[in-house]
């Protein structure tokens, strides 16, 4: 009898009990990446001054461009720029760093026999960088309206949908450079392509409104092109209902490309 019970016991202990919350489990690798990325100085160092010195160096090229014919302003600009480089690497070049060392030192593997779901791991990961993009956007809007005399976004609600998709798509963009990366030293080379590309291309250091038209229609297709026309967009007010559906279809639409690709090839195993 006595048998029995503790069998009860023990077996409605185990009905009983219940595992943690996605939130938790969330929680809990979110504040595990946190540490471990603010060990890797040099990442953090890339990510925080990176986004925040750059854009003001190029201030004397801003100040040559023929803003007023474009409806732009040097305060505007600069803050786009800022914005991209946050999204290039506050959260894109440091997750490509951060996804390939931890699947090389098999963490990655570890965590896939746990209960975490691939997704659930994948996030985790992702949102120490992508809470470090977010505040570093947020002081860079407090620091340009400050010292460039911004003033508040014409469109906020445009501004934070362009932030929002940039660290998403940023975040999955990461995850698939990472799938072709083989090791943590080869991940600052596999990173630059879409760098370049995107500083050039995506009105980052050049404003796609000043472009030429059949240039700025090819580079309006680049990943993080919808984003900065979204920020840029919601800065200056100048968007219309057709442009801001356009750009956030663009957004989604890359996304969705971007997760597809990630769960097709992303790679968990060691590639030594």
């Amino acid at each position: 009898m006595s048998g029995t019970v503790s069998t009860a016991k023990a077996t409605g202990t185990a009905t009983g009990s219940r595992g943690p919350t996605a939130l938790q489990r969330l929680t809990a690798l979110a504040r595990a990446e946190l540490a471990l990325l603010g060990r890797n100085r040099g990442v953090v160092l890339t990510a925080l001054l990176v986004p925040l010195t750059v854009p003001f160096s190029l201030q004397g090229a801003v100040d040559k461009m023929n803003l007023k014919e474009a409806g732009l302003t040097v305060g505007a600009v600069m803050l786009t720029a800022a914005l991209g480089f946050t999204f290039l690497f506050a959260v894109y070049a440091s997750l490509v760093n951060a996804y390939v060392a931890r699947r090389e030192e098999l963490v990655l593997k570890r965590l896939r026999t746990g209960e975490l779901s691939d997704a659930e791991i994948l996030t985790g990961t992702a949102l120490p960088a992508m809470g470090l993009g977010l505040a570093q956007a947020l002081l860079l809007w407090a620091g340009c309206a400050v010292l460039l005399h911004t003033g508040p976004p014409k469109a906020p609600y445009l501004t934070v949908l362009g932030i929002v998709a940039g660290l998403v798509l940023s975040a999955a963009l990461a995850a698939l450079t990472a799938s072709f990366t083989r090791s943590v030293e080869s991940s600052q080379v596999t990173a630059l392509p879409l760098v370049f590309v995107s500083m050039l291309g995506s009105g980052i250091m050049f404003p796609a409104d000043l472009m030429p038209d059949g240039l700025a229609r090819i580079c309006q297709f680049l990943p993080l092109s919808p984003a900065i026309r979204l920020v840029s967009g919601g800065l200056t007010g100048g968007m219309s209902a057709y442009e801001t559906l356009g750009a956030v279809a663009g957004a989604l639409a890359w996304v969705v490309v971007a997760v597809f690709a990630v769960r097709r090839w992303f790679r968990w195993e060691s590639r030594r």
